[in-house]
């Protein structure tokens, strides 16, 4: 799907040859799970670029700014990928991250004028196809709670303006796409209502209750099956067990697994189904099944019936372990991907039907995996573990504050006014990914590929001082990706070759996985940076990826509380960016764009996570002299309930996302008292669209209606790889003129 969709960006596809793409990859997707040996299989979660896009189609909730500008019979999907790209002529919407994923969807806008109106194209087309399959199929919806909970005021709209009143006008769409499914002869619905494990006020928990009123009381209508995941339901199971709904799905893994007291405290579901999400969704390893058949066995007695699933969408995980031909097998038998959860799933269910004797085989195995897990010397690394137990309070702190360390870094660095950079990546073309692969297949040896290499950093380099930016990077071209490079490079984690998780859109990530305690056998990026600063007398930044980044972009080890991987992680980072420093780099820029990310979904459990990320963090960055400037960058996140956290970071420069937010953020940190320079970004790389001269302006003026000018930086949203050269020479022109207008 992702060569069809962009192929078809790039004009090289029809809309048709998309349709029929998809179509063939839904029906492999669909005869996969039949063969499996699922009971009932979803449907309606197939999408173009994002389910939550999906549903605003579905609602008819297409920004005006979004309406009438195409024709012809390929209007809507043209219209489609506007609101998730944007255009020359409109930005697209907003993006941000899934609940505490990685996964990336986009805002719906909505406003007091906003009107509903029912678009049933994909949920009937899915469901027909899978029923010619003669599967028993179940459409998924996302719920109207949770859709308009993560929806926004649009742009124009006042701020205080709450999606949530909205429900009322939406409700009848979704009673209307419940009675077409049933005419279509659906037995079930799925309607996902993940907001429901958030900390929601009473008042939504009563509009909630209100909603499955009505939708569970509909006349004509399929059972409804209301599914949470990503953690405990906490006070919204007692909504779920009073709503007139057929069935409740919930999470029972990690910390979730308080569901089942939770639910038992209440008296369970009466004459509802449970399904019951006992195989993790959202990591790999493979499952406890001996466990997992106890805790079923306990929730039988809890609700009329038990159904046996995975916890969440299996969207966040690889597809077939069976592909990494490469791994180590005694680290491949202790993982679980997609197609063999589904088979975890299929023989759990055959444990509580059939009885664990039909079973005894798959248990055994399972309970082997398990200790040889246990017992491997992988895991442990007791020089790892003395170097954590060592860290003190002053490992954590830089020996200045800001305000000394700037002065230093201003006599070292001497940057103008409104300094301009950007984040990192530089794009990476079809001829650098060309030379990994062959590097990778000893088609091209070390020296060809260091030489290929070093041939990209220099036309970065020179590209740079073209424009006139003020502090370069190196481009990045020796790296696939901002995590799995590093996780290449440190002990205690494994990659995956085909294991890629979908982020956003069709851009595709490989996590790699934490299997034992993380150190560093050798320098990582020192060389590359600096090559780069031997080419130039303007300052390059070193580029590393910060620890809470490095594990919410893996798939963790389970075995141990995340601080004390994160402190590992940490110490391994400390020592690049001693290295770095010692090499020369004056600008060293530690990543955390998943710091939001990893923010527990529950009030009670943040400050905990909070603390220990940000003191993971300067834990990395703070061995440095006061001359040395350390910059973190983030992006396409919630930052508001943490802006204190980004403060307590003590960066001297923080980058962010801001072009499609409207520069908000630059008010959020001005009102939380960020004490150090900011960069909020002007230039939207998830778009095609190249911003302008008085665009970029614009929202600079906006910037520094908060930021002092002796503290803003000038700098695109994120890195830059995904987009073409020529988009970027233009936007950073813009970018470097606007800025120098302003001085």
């Amino acid at each position: 799907m992702k060569k069809a969709i962009e192929s078809y960006w790039r004009g090289e596809r029809s809309a048709y040859q998309v349709r029929r793409t998809l179509v063939a990859e839904r029906r492999a997707v669909f005869e996969t799970l039949r063969e499996a040996g699922l009971s009932s299989v979803p449907c309606n979660d197939f999408s173009l670029y994002d389910q939550m896009l999906d549903t605003l189609v579905m609602v008819g909730a297409v920004p005006e700014r979004h309406q009438g500008l195409f024709a012809g019979e390929n209007a809507d999907l043209e219209t489609y990928f506007a609101m998730a790209r944007g255009t020359a002529e409109v930005a697209p919407l907003e993006m941000t991250k899934w609940f505490d994923t990685n996964y990336h969807y986009l805002v719906p806008e909505l406003g007091p004028d906003t009107t509903f109106a029912l678009h049933p194209d994909q949920p009937v087309a899915e469901y027909r196809q899978a029923r010619t399959l003669g599967l028993q199929a179940r459409p998924v919806l996302i719920g109207p709670v949770t859709f308009l909970r993560l929806a926004k005021p649009a742009p124009g709209v006042d701020p205080g303006f709450d999606p949530m009143s909205l429900l009322e006008r939406l409700l009848p769409v979704y009673e209307q796409m419940l009675t077409r499914l049933a005419a279509e002869g659906v037995a079930w619905v799925q309607l996902d209502e993940p907001a429901l494990v958030q900390d929601q006020p009473r008042a939504v928990l009563d509009a909630t209750a209100v909603a499955l009123a009505r939708l569970g009381g509909l006349a004509t209508r399929p059972k409804l099956l209301v599914a949470t995941y990503f953690g405990p339901a906490g006070e919204a199971l007692a909504v779920l067990r009073e709503a007139p709904v057929d069935g409740v799905g919930l999470d029972f893994t990690g910390p979730a697994v308080t569901n089942a007291r939770d639910l038992a405290t209440i008296g369970g579901l009466p004459g509802k189904r449970l399904v019951a999400g006992v195989v993790d969704g959202r990591n790999v390893w493979a499952a406890d099944l001996r466990r997992q058949l106890d805790l079923l066995t306990t929730l039988q007695g809890l609700a009329e019936e038990v159904v046996v699933s995975t916890s969440c969408s299996l969207l966040h995980v690889p597809l077939d372990l069976e592909a990494e031909t490469q791994l180590d097998p005694d680290l491949r038998r202790w993982f679980a991907f997609a197609r063999q959860k589904t088979r975890e799933v299929v023989t759990l269910a055959r444990g509580i039907t059939a009885g664990t004797t039909t079973i005894r085989d798959a248990l055994q195995a399972s309970d082997a995996v398990l200790r040889h897990r246990a017992g491997s010397p992988i895991t442990r690394d007791p020089a790892v573990r003395d170097r954590v137990d060592a860290v003190t309070a002053a490992d954590t702190h830089r020996p200045s504050a800001y305000p000394e360390r700037a002065g230093a870094q201003a006599r070292r660095l001497a940057l103008p006014a409104l300094p301009t950079t950007t984040i990192g990546s530089f794009p990476q073309t079809q001829a650098l990914r060309s030379a990994r692969a062959r590097y990778r297949r000893g088609e091209l040896d070390e020296a060809g590929y260091v030489q290929r290499m070093r041939a990209e950093v220099q036309h970065v380099i020179r590209l740079q001082e073209a424009l006139g930016l003020d502090v370069l990077v190196h481009g990045e071209p020796e790296r696939n990706d901002m995590v799995q490079y590093f996780a290449e490079q440190l002990a205690g984690f494994v990659t995956t070759r085909h294991g890629w998780v979908q982020s956003y859109g069709t851009r595709y990530v490989r996590p790699p996985v934490v299997v034992g305690d993380v150190s560093r056998p050798a320098p990582m990026t020192v060389g590359w940076t600096r090559y780069a600063q031997s080419l130039t007398g303007k300052p390059v930044k070193g580029m590393l990826t910060g620890p809470v980044t490095m594990l919410c972009w893996s798939f963790v080890r389970d075995d141990q509380p995340l601080e004390e991987t994160a402190q590992q992680v940490a110490l391994a980072l400390r020592d690049e960016v001693a290295d770095l420093e010692a090499a020369g780099t004056a600008v060293i820029q530690v990543d955390e764009p998943a710091l939001r990310e990893g923010l527990p979904l529950r009030a009670a459990d943040r400050a905990a996570y909070l603390g220990w990320a940000t003191r993971a963090f300067r834990l990395a960055t703070s061995g440095v002299r006061d001359d040395t400037q350390i910059h973190t960058h983030m992006c396409y996140a919630e930052f508001g309930e943490i802006l204190s956290a980004v403060v307590d970071l003590d960066t001297d420069v923080l980058s962010v996302e801001a072009a499609r937010s409207h520069m908000a953020v630059a008010g959020d940190l001005s009102r939380a008292g960020y004490p150090s320079g900011v960069g909020p970004g002007v230039y939207d790389i998830h778009s095609p669209r190249v911003p302008g001269r008085p665009e970029i302006t614009g929202l600079l003026r906006q910037a520094l209606e908060h930021v002092p000018a002796g503290r803003l930086w000038v700098n695109p949203d994120c890195g830059l790889k995904t987009r073409d050269e020529p988009e970027v020479r233009a936007s950073l022109a813009n970018l470097v003129a606007a800025a120098g207008s302003l001085r």
